[in-house]
């Protein structure tokens, strides 16, 4: 009877345990969580103005980490190699950019962006182009290592090795100071609701960037090169077998991920400004967004990346915000304590 009792008052828990290891039990884990941030902020004095502002800069962030969140993961899930090159392949294509908006003859903003139509241009440029960089870059370093059947820690260290040379790169040519798409140009901000003031190149950029993934969805799941990359991803061996052109599936993976480092190098510049080591500091939130919604799987990388754009932004409203990447950091640990494969993993 004691035994009994015993197991049946460990069934509740282990019920307990089982739900919040659960997908719908880390959401709500995710709430209270930014209930509790929320409740600390109004605790300290927060005016709600000011946290509802740091909510709306969050969900910013949170779009332009989600493009090269699903880079990164896009390579892992396809290659199975972690590409410590990415952050600074967006550096590469802010600077790439900011060439081609330097060229091109400067016409007047876009009301009521500050950018003209040269940045329009220069995306349109620096997308195809940074997919093509990266390909390359592929092709001198990890295809090699690929045909080795190299260990992990060789792409690591080659990975880290690229970033180095595109950084070094960058400080050849273009020097150390940081710089801006547009010196000295106005770049005011409007009211969007409740007092939240923000820039209309905020929200260009969140726009573009909302309309970057819904493309990079539409080809995964309604493409026949969408469906080759996600079969490569599930078993590599088994879709080779099956006929599938793994060659090509490789170059399009490198042209999508590189593609959007490329573009959200360039939005992160134009948010904030152009530094030869501005894709080293994105580096660690866009592993730990992938992280957070399960490396591999690209929803789970825009998920994670929201998640860590809002706590990191909101954390910031009761401590330094020099250690609210911290904060972001302590969230992602702690729902991989509960679960393991992250938000958007199966369990095993």
């Amino acid at each position: 009877m004691v035994q009994s009792t015993g197991s049946s008052s460990a069934r509740p828990m282990e019920r307990f345990r089982r739900a919040a290891a659960g997908r719908t039990g880390m959401l709500v884990a995710l709430a209270l969580v930014l209930a509790a941030i929320v409740v600390v902020a109004i605790v300290k004095g927060v005016p709600g103005t000011q946290l509802l502002s740091l909510f709306v800069r969050g969900v910013l962030l949170g779009g332009t980490l989600a493009l090269g969140a699903i880079g990164v993961t896009l390579v892992y899930a396809v290659l199975k190699m972690a590409n410590f090159a990415h952050g600074d392949t967006m550096t590469l294509g802010a600077y790439l950019g900011l060439v081609v908006v330097t060229l091109l003859p400067k016409g007047a903003p876009l009301a009521p962006f500050s950018f003209g139509y040269e940045f329009l241009v220069a995306l349109l440029l620096v997308i195809p182009a940074v997919g093509l960089i990266a390909f390359g870059l592929d092709q001198l370093a990890f295809r090699p290592l690929r045909a080795r059947r190299s260990q992990s820690i060789m792409f690591a260290m080659a990975a880290l090795g690229l970033a180095f040379g595109i950084r070094s790169l960058v400080y050849i040519f273009w020097g150390a100071d940081f710089t801006f798409f547009y010196t000295g140009r106005a770049r005011p901000a409007v009211e969007l609701l409740a007092g939240v003031r923000v820039r209309p190149d905020q929200l260009f950029i969140l726009g573009l960037a909302v309309v970057l993934i819904v493309g990079v969805y539409l080809l995964l799941e309604r493409t026949k090169i969408g469906k080759a990359m996600r079969a490569t991803a599930d078993n590599s061996d088994l879709a080779r077998i099956s006929g599938i052109d793994t060659k090509r599936v490789i170059l399009w993976t490198w042209l999508i991920g590189g593609g959007l480092a490329g573009a959200g190098g360039m939005l992160y510049g134009l948010d904030v400004q152009l530094r030869p080591e501005m894709g080293w500091w994105l580096l660690l939130p866009l592993f730990a967004a992938v992280i957070l919604g399960s490396i591999g799987n690209a929803y789970g990388a825009l998920a994670g990346a929201f998640v860590i754009g809002i706590v990191w932004q909101m954390s910031g409203a009761f401590i330094n915000p020099v250690y609210s990447q911290g904060i972001a950091f302590l969230v992602m640990i702690i729902v991989l304590i509960v679960r393991p494969e992250g938000l958007f993993g199966g369990r095993k």
